[in-house]
Parts: structure tokens; sequence; C-alpha cells
């Protein structure tokens, strides 16, 4: 915004040095007036802009992967990197967050700028002649399906009644639209939802990246279910598992490979409903959102050493003797799987002994495992290993089979941040699968529960997803099964509703949803992991020595104070933005 306005007030001084006063009738040079965009190309271009900012680079904060708010705040990973770099992050991963916080402000602006996009593409639309009622009522599904999407990431963070929802009307009407927060704007994201679903096709006619009937539905069950509506989310999570269709038009399956969803060389496959897509191309938009979150050093990425996962989570991977995880979480209790040692080859040791869910290698780098094709992970792409640990981050970053063919590299943006050409999947089916599974336990349907988490853990077993040495050995003790239907997940509800997040807890780690999922079964819930995992957390990580986790209230996040300020009173003296009660 303050190189626009360098350019406007250059353009206006130029004018002001004329005779008369033509310039104040023409537009500022390296401007686009509306007028000019109201006609189809247009409004192409408004639209693929909408979509645009789902790889923009406002902030480490507004990235929809939310490994920021989703990850760190969830537990998943420790901040990483070293004590003085990115401060906002150390008050992020010890709950000490206050609203002058500037990743909050980063997702903040996130989901108002991505609507106001949208606003503009379809008001502009509104009044473009020359296209057909059909093309518009297409355009219009994808750009209600992206604001749905904008606002729900917001949402997700502040809370659905932090936040005014500004539709196109009111964002044509006046070019600083000031409304009061307090209403809950879900029912605003499921209109624009339900408009989608009708308008878009089951498979996008285009581009893949654009929106499709398919991923519309995704958006909303998953709206529906951080509301709590599993009743209504249901029939929709059925329906996906049944009929729904890929970005390319394929019948949604799980991937044998589950490195197939975390390629550039793979994307857009069987098991995504809806992915940002990025490319390493002359906009040098490759997913700068996760810049930091890569090895440090001579790692793949070369920088910044952020987003280290947990030593709980590394540790609920472990299985017992009949490969099924702890679901009274037992492993806390037991020695971890990996050990940080001195003196040694590397920075940690692993106990071949322990067995552990293959999972656990796929999700996080260890050191004595090769990572992806890489090798074995070098001692210095650990930037502080007191600070953050003896783990890597490894879903995201790309392979050097990647690198070699121009799809990632260590100097993307600005010289010197990692960038990918990797799609990530915003909307997948594996998800979807865990889910319904949820909507199925809480309707007492037990054996139909655990088959879906069943399908998924087969697919973990596959010999696809196993890691092996040099030699060809595993690289580690790896196990995991099926639930017998002997179980008591089949006949306990309870039981059923801990496997099902465990196995949520295992398959998504690192992909930023752990905290929303937290938030979705309780703030007394969210609480008590919080507190289980810092208290574990501490004997490896002494930084998290008495911090204490958000209360039970605190299921959202606070509203940027600059956004309060900026807002300002109405004429009656009230602010705009009030804050949440737990917050205030």
């Amino acid at each position: 915004m303050k190189h626009k306005c360098i350019i406007f007030l250059s353009a206006l001084l130029i004018g002001l040095s004329s005779c008369g006063e033509d310039f104040l009738y023409k537009s500022p040079q390296g401007s686009v007036d509306e007028e000019a965009l109201t006609n189809e190309q247009g409004v192409e271009l408004l639209v693929i802009n909408a979509y645009g900012l789902l790889n923009d680079d406002i902030g480490w904060g507004a990235t929809p992967f939310n490994w920021t708010f989703g990850g760190i705040y969830g537990g998943d990973a420790n901040k990483g990197s070293d004590s003085n770099d990115q401060a906002p992050l150390n008050a992020l991963e010890t709950y000490s967050i206050t609203a002058s916080n500037e990743y909050l402000r980063d997702k903040w602006q996130f989901a108002y700028w991505g609507a106001k996009r949208c606003n503009l593409a379809l008001h502009v639309m509104s009044n473009a002649e020359d296209m057909s009622e059909d093309l518009k009522t297409l355009r219009e599904g994808e750009l209600r399906f992206l604001r749905a999407l904008y606002y729900f990431e917001g949402v997700k963070v502040f809370g659905s009644t932090s936040m005014p929802f500004i539709d196109e009307a009111l964002s044509s009407e006046e070019n600083d639209p000031k409304v009061h927060n307090g209403t809950d704007i879900y029912p605003n994201i499921i209109a624009d939802i339900n408009f989608a679903i009708d308008a878009l096709p089951e498979k996008a006619p285009e581009d893949v990246g654009r929106a499709s009937h398919t991923a519309a539905l995704a958006l909303k069950a998953k709206v529906l279910m951080q509301m709590g509506n599993m009743a209504e989310a249901k029939p929709i999570l059925e329906k996906i598992i049944n009929t729904g269709i890929s970005p390319k038009g394929e019948k949604l399956r799980l991937q044998d490979d589950m490195n197939y969803n975390f390629s550039a060389l793979t994307e857009n496959g069987a098991e995504s409903i809806f992915e940002v897509q990025f490319s390493l191309g002359a906009n040098n938009n490759g997913n700068y959102g996760l810049s930091l979150a890569y090895p440090h050093n001579s790692g793949p990425g070369g920088c910044c050493g952020f987003y280290q996962p947990s030593f709980e989570l590394v540790n609920s991977y472990q299985v017992d003797e009949n490969g099924l995880p702890y679901l009274d979480n037992e492993y806390r209790s037991k020695k971890s799987v990996t050990e940080k040692v001195s003196g040694y080859t590397y920075i940690s040791r692993n106990d071949k002994t322990i067995a552990v869910d293959p999972r656990l290698d796929f999700a996080v780098g260890r050191y004595e495992i090769p990572y992806k094709d890489w090798g074995l992970p070098e001692n210095d792409w650990v930037r502080d290993s007191n600070n953050g640990g003896v783990f890597l981050p490894k879903k995201h970053v790309y392979s050097k089979e990647e690198e070699d063919m121009g799809l990632g590299n260590r100097s993307n943006t600005d010289g010197w941040a990692p960038g990918s050409a990797m799609n990530l999947q915003y909307l997948c089916l594996r998800d979807v699968m865990l889910l319904y599974a949820e909507c199925l336990a809480n309707d007492n349907e037990l054996a139909a529960a655990m088959e879906q988490v069943n399908k998924i853990r087969a697919r973990a077993a596959k010999p696809e997803n196993i890691i092996y040495l040099e030699d060809g050995t595993p690289a580690a003790n790896y196990l995991v099964k099926e639930y017998p239907s002997t179980h008591a997940a089949f006949t306990n509800k309870d039981v059923c509703i801990k496997a099902i997040r465990m196995e949520r807890k295992l398959e998504l780690a690192m992909e930023g949803q752990r905290f929303f999922d937290l938030v979705r079964w309780g703030g007394d819930y969210m609480n008590k992991e919080l507190t289980a995992y810092l208290e574990y957390e501490r004997n490896y990580i002494y930084k998290f020595i008495g911090v204490t986790p958000p209360s039970a209230a605190r299921t959202m996040l606070p509203i940027p104070e600059t956004e309060i300020q900026t807002l300002g009173r109405d004429e009656s003296g009230n602010p705009y933005l009030v804050q949440p009660e737990p917050w205030r």
C-alpha cells in the first residue's frame, strides 16, 4: 500500500505543475480504473487476483497452512531457530501472546485483504455487460468460495464474533467501511459456500487450481465441524468420500505412497480436493508463507530453522506390541524414542528398540534417518538444539530431485528465502475421512467409524511408506497395524473417540491443524492437552518451565490492537471492534 501511495502522490504532483484542471480527470500512471476492468477480460484478471492472495507474502502469520497458529500454538512444534530471531513467535509458543503481536496482524490482514479482492471482483462483474450469465454464475461461485475461505481462516484464529463480515455491497458503497463486530459471521460464511456448491462444476473446467463442487462441499464440512455441527456435516462428508472428485477429475482415493501428497512432481493427485498452487516462476511465489520453516544452513532450503517438531509429538508415534498407539498417552511416561546427546556423531540418537508408527519419519526429520532423498541430516541443519530441540520439519520441504528440476531453491524471494513449487493441500481426503469418523462415533456407529480409521492406518503400513537405510534395512523399528474388531474402540464410544483423535494427530501432524482440532473438541479439552504438552516438553526444552497454557475460555486469539485503533469509534463513541471477553 505504501508503494501505491507514493506512485499516486508522484503522479498528482506532476499534474499539479501543469496548467488547467485536466489532471483532475485522469487516472494516475501505473493504475487501472474500474471502468477499464468492467468487462470479461478485466473480471478474469480480478478473479485470478482473488486466488493469488492464497500464495502471497503478507507475512508468516498469514499463511493458510497455519504453521504458527495451528502447529506451534497447538503443540505440534516448537518455534525453533534461536531465541533472538522472530521474537513474536517466542510469545506464541509460550502462550504469552498479546494483541500487539504482529503475527496476529498478518492473519487479520490476510482474511480482509482476501475478502476485499473477492468483493472488488464481484462488484465489477455485476456491471460487466459482455459476460454471459452462465460465466458470471461460475465466477461468482469461485469468488464466494474464496471469500468464505478467507473469512474462515480469520474465524479459526479470532472467533466468529470478532470479525465483521464485509460483502461486495458494503465494500463498494464505502471505500473504508466500518462495521461493528459482535455478530456471529458463520451464517454469512455458510451462505457463501452454499452458493458455491450450487454454482461450481464437479471438475473445474479450466485450471486444476480453481475451486470445484467437491471443494465447496469439503469447505462447508470443515466449517460445520469447526462450529460443532456434526449432524449437518456428516452427510456432506459421506458424499465426498463416495462421489468426490480430485482437481484432475479422478475419483477421490487414498494414495498408496504418502509422499505423493507432498511433491511438486505428483501434485493435484487423487487424494487432493483443493490445493494452493505454487511455482518458482517470474513472480517468485514459491510459498513464502513457509519460507522460515526449512532446515538451517546446509540443509534443504538453507534457512531458517523454524518449526521444529516437538518431543511430545515425536513420542506420540510410539506403539504397543500390537502396532497400536497409546490412547491414554502412556508414551509420556516411557523413555523418549529419540534423546539429545553430546560427544556423538549426531546431536541426537534414536532408540531402535522402541517400536514406532512409520508416519513419524514421514512427518518429522530425525537424525540417523534418511531425510527424503537428501541422505542423512547434518548437525548444522538444526540452528539451536537448546531452543528448538533436535527434530526437523519435513512434509512441505522439497526433495533433492525437485531441486535438481528447478522446483525448489534456497534463494527464491528477495534472494534469501527458500521456496518451493510444491502445492499444498488445503482440503484433502484423509482429513475428510477422519472428520467423518468423528461424526459416526458421535452417532454411536463405532464399527463404521473405526473402518475409516483403519483405512488410514492400512495405508500407513504399505511398503511404500517405510524408510530404509542404504543397506536395505528399515531405518527404525516400524510397526503399525489396524485396530482389530475385538478392540474396545469398536464397542466403547469414549475409546473410539480417543482413537479417532489420536489418528488425526498422527496423520495430520505438521499440517497446521492441531490447535484448531483442540478448539473443536472444547476449551476444557484444549487446556488439558496443552497443559500435558507443556509438562512433557519442559523435560527436554527448559524454556517451557513455568509456562502456562491458554485458559479454557481462550479458544480464540485477541484482535490485533492496531485494527481496533484503526477503525476507531462510531459517532456515539463506541469502538467498532471490541476485544473478546477472555482477552479484555
